[in-house]
């Protein structure tokens, strides 16, 4: 019998719910949707079956992940979730030449600062106007922490990596406004967590 690929991320249980009820208020009526590194692909196969008007495409630069993705998506072949693409956001081009969202969840405090500028410029261009930039996880407002458990969280990730961290929301935002998005929507999440939305000015 073959190995289940699949992955299991504890953290999707407690935020898809959540997530999906932000993304239906931001979210277009029809499109394409990219979610940059997808990790297990249990938020892409929870967006899929409650969106089924938009098509999902799921990606990751792990081949592990990519791995489970496609697992998940075998066993239950929702017709509107795609196979998952190879994409790192530090690539100059993406698999993906035009999209009208692009969600990225629990991505940016887990990898360099030069990810989340990669990130920015590489939406920028991929998406249509009007459409959004959806970031989720902790943010720092002002410089400060939003609570004692974010604060222990970053010293932890900064313990593993420096390049690591809790980013500040203001400085994604300045990022964000540079590459032609306007100013965020933001809206307060369970654990001490924002989405932002941010919208490619026409």
């Amino acid at each position: 019998m073959s190995e289940d690929a699949r992955r299991f991320a504890p953290a999707v249980a407690r935020n898809k719910a959540p997530i999906t009820e932000v993304l239906a208020r931001h979210l277009p009526a029809s499109g394409l949707v990219l979610e940059i590194a997808s990790g297990s692909g249990e938020h892409a196969l929870h967006f899929a079956a409650h969106f089924p008007a938009l098509r999902f495409q799921p990606s990751d630069p792990d081949a592990a992940a990519l791995a489970s993705i496609a697992a998940w998506r075998e066993e239950a072949r929702p017709p509107n979730l795609l196979p998952p693409l190879m994409l790192d956001v530090m690539a100059d081009a993406w698999p993906i030449q035009t999209a009208d969202a692009v969600l990225c969840i629990n991505m940016i405090h887990i990898a360099p600062w030069e990810a989340t500028a990669a990130l920015i410029g590489g939406a920028a261009r991929i998406l249509r106007s009007n459409g959004i930039l959806f970031l989720y996880g902790p943010f720092k407002r002002g410089g400060e922490h939003t609570a004692p458990s974010n604060a222990a969280f970053d010293d932890s990730l900064r313990a593993q990596d420096a390049r690591w961290g809790v980013r500040d929301l203001e400085e994604v935002t300045r990022a964000a406004s540079a590459a032609g998005f306007a100013a965020p929507a933001v809206e307060a999440m369970p654990a001490n967590n924002l989405s932002l939305i941010f919208r490619r000015v026409p």
